[in-house]
This record gives C-alpha cells, structure tokens and sequence, in this order.
C-alpha cells in the first residue's frame, strides 16, 4: 500500500512526508530580492507561497547553497510587501529554483 502515489510504502516515511506539508502552499508570481554579502543580491518570483516559505525561481544567478541565511523583500508593482526584509533559510535548490523557508 502507498501513501502518496509512487512515492513509497514504507509507514516510518509517512510522517515525513506529512510533516513537509503542514502549510498550505498558494500559487503566486510576486518579484523577490533574495540578498546575502557573500552572493549580492538576487532578483526572483515566486511560483508559490505559504506561510512557512516560498519556492523562488530565478533565472542565471549564483544560488546560495541550502542551509544559507538570506534576507528577503517581496516586493509587488505598487511597492515592497515588506519594507525591512525578513530572514529566511535556503531549504533545497533544483536547476532554478529556491526552496525559501521563513527563519
């Protein structure tokens, strides 16, 4: 029997992988500037969002390795979401995309 279609049947991964969903995620574009001294700063949208974190796409820049401490603004057309940026942990890293957690 499987939990999650293709994913495994083994009972003991079941709660991990419950326990990576506890928000729920919503599908959003808003321009982000991900920023940390040792790679600048770094322009992306989010392709979602949840109250944990967002997964960032950005397109040909230096991605900060996981487990990197960044500073982050949102940033939507009329103006910054959130004028002093807010500490978030780099979670995982796929080809051009950012898993972003809130710290």
């Amino acid at each position: 029997m499987t939990f999650i279609t293709g994913i495994s049947s083994d009972p003991s991964r079941a709660h991990m992988i419950g326990e990576r969903r506890r928000f729920e995620r919503k599908a959003a574009s808003i321009r982000v500037e991900i920023m940390h001294p040792s790679i600048g700063t770094i322009i992306g949208s989010t392709q979602d969002i949840s109250d944990g974190g967002a997964s960032v796409q950005v397109d040909s820049y230096t991605i900060p390795p996981v487990g990197t401490k960044v500073n982050v603004r949102f940033i939507k057309v009329v103006g910054a979401i959130n004028q002093e940026p807010v500490k978030m942990n780099v979670m995982y890293q796929q080809r051009n995309t950012i898993g972003l957690m809130f710290a």
